[in-house]
């Protein structure tokens, strides 16, 4: 047989082998059945998966909730700082500057200092330095400062140039920041001025912590607003949800009882045709042979030899015809099956393509009359499929159909010696080939599995494995 097909189940090999050919799974309708016939399992596994998609939603909305409260406290506590340094330039320092500092008298940075530790230095303000457009350090709560020249930024450039107050969250990686502890402080600059119109540069750190408390702050608003309307939408979601998939479960017992429906509408026409083939056009025909048999025995008794022959040749022809038309009927609807057993049909299914350059043999280890009658009749249904297959693909050539009982399951195996395919090709089925395609359906549908091995001039074996229920049927 070589007609591929688009598989409708994944292919894989088996770890088995057939006389060096590996096991393909071409069909596994127990996993389909799974899949397609648990409604409860369904509906499980709809919920996880919302459940599943609503916990990412939670996970999302709080990490980016928590990205947007954090860049928002921050900028929030940068601008107040540097209100508050503004405030504290105006209010403290600007009245406490003299000439001398900007000298550099050390009795007036003592004061400026006494001035600062008492009145600026706090829980809100750790740093405080004050600086020369040149960069020289005039005053800086930390001694070991005050006196050293630094290369000012392009922000505390800026400040001078353009009198303004600017702030920004400072990493502490310049070299003046040698003697500050943490990873992170809100850095504060705005330009001053001494009595006699000299600028100088107010420089001020607060404490990056504040940062991190309003961000919890907002974090914590706005989780409860976010995960009060998450719950409500779940809330009003739910039924909405659960009305949907018992619509789904629905649905899917409407589609499974139209489709059982079709089944027997169809078997039941199949009957009603075979049952009015069988009834009319044979039995009219065997009758004609029956008269032209008599006819021409007839014409021979009276020694019209020619025309003898020539009623002969007629009954002969009627007789061929016949047997296409039972073969037909076997086709059509196996009424063997039903009343003689499924040996009797499958040796009924040997004769029809005997004609056809197929020697077909059947080989029944055991009488199977343990199957229920929908594995019965599946187990036909493969067997037509393959010998229609193997007549078409592989003739002339011989088909050895075996069954037999292995543990729980019964199994049948349709080998032919014919040329064989490539097994690749049944993942890009060519245009018209439809046979592997039947095959898988037919097994699917009956939560059967249906393997295949072949090979280029190796020939081709299927195998059906259909498990047995425990009352002797099969399932």
């Amino acid at each position: 047989m070589t007609s591929p097909r688009e598989p409708s189940a994944p292919i894989r090999p088996a770890p088995v082998e057939a006389d060096g050919r590996a096991w393909i799974t071409v069909a596994d309708g127990r996993a389909t059945r799974a899949a397609e016939h648990r409604p409860v399992v369904q509906l499980r596994r709809v919920i996880l998966r919302l459940a599943a998609a609503l916990v990412a939603a939670l996970v999302v909305v709080a990490a980016l909730g928590a990205l947007a409260a954090h860049l928002l406290a921050e900028r929030q506590s940068v601008n107040d700082a540097a209100n508050r340094a503004d405030v504290l330039a105006q209010a403290v320092i600007q009245p406490a500057l003299t000439n001398e500092l900007a000298d550099g008298d050390e009795a007036a940075v003592a004061a400026l200092d006494a001035l600062i530790r008492d009145r600026v230095l706090g829980d809100e303000v750790e740093r405080v330095k004050i600086w020369r457009p040149d960069g020289r350090v005039l005053y800086a709560d930390e001694p070991q400062l005050i006196g050293q020249t630094f290369a000012l930024s392009d922000d505390q450039q800026a400040a001078l140039s353009d009198p303004q107050v600017r702030a920004e969250v400072s990493d502490l990686s310049a070299d003046e920041n040698e003697f500050e502890t943490g990873d992170r402080l809100l850095e504060v600059y705005r330009p001053v001025w001494t009595p006699d119109g000299r600028e100088l540069l107010f420089e001020m750190y607060s404490p990056y912590e504040q940062v991190e408390t309003r961000s919890a702050e907002l974090w914590r608003g706005f989780s409860g607003v976010t995960f009060s309307s998450l719950l409500l939408f779940v809330a009003l979601a739910a039924p909405i949800v659960i009305r949907l998939l018992q619509r789904v479960r629905a649905d899917d017992r409407e589609r499974s009882a139209l489709l059982q429906a079709s089944v027997d509408a169809s078997d039941a026409e199949r009957r009603r045709v075979a049952a009015t083939l069988h009834d009319g056009p044979v039995q009219e025909l065997v009758a004609t042979a029956f008269i032209a048999e008599s006819a021409a025995a007839a014409a021979a008794a009276e020694g019209q030899t020619g025309t003898a022959a020539d009623v002969r040749s007629v009954a002969a022809s009627v007789r061929g015809n016949i047997r296409v038309l039972r073969s037909l009927l076997v086709d059509i609807y196996p009424p063997s099956l039903a009343t003689a057993g499924l040996e009797q049909s499958l040796h009924d299914l040997a004769d029809t393509v005997r004609g056809r350059g197929v020697d077909a043999r059947v080989e029944l280890a055991s009488a199977p009359s343990n199957l229920a009658e929908d594995a019965r009749r599946l187990v036909f249904r493969v067997v037509q499929e393959c010998l229609r297959n193997a007549a078409t693909h592989a003739a002339p050539c011989t088909v050895t159909i075996a069954l037999a009982d292995e543990g729980e399951t019964t199994v049948l195996t349709v080998a032919d010696d014919g040329p064989g395919f490539d097994p690749d090709v049944l993942s890009n089925r060519p245009s018209g080939h439809v046979g592997t395609q039947v095959l898988a359906d037919l097994a699917e549908e009956a939560g059967a599995t249906l393997e295949l091995a072949t090979a280029p001039g190796a020939g081709t074996v299927w195998r059906l494995v259909v498990t047995r229920a425990p009352d002797g049927g099969a399932s």
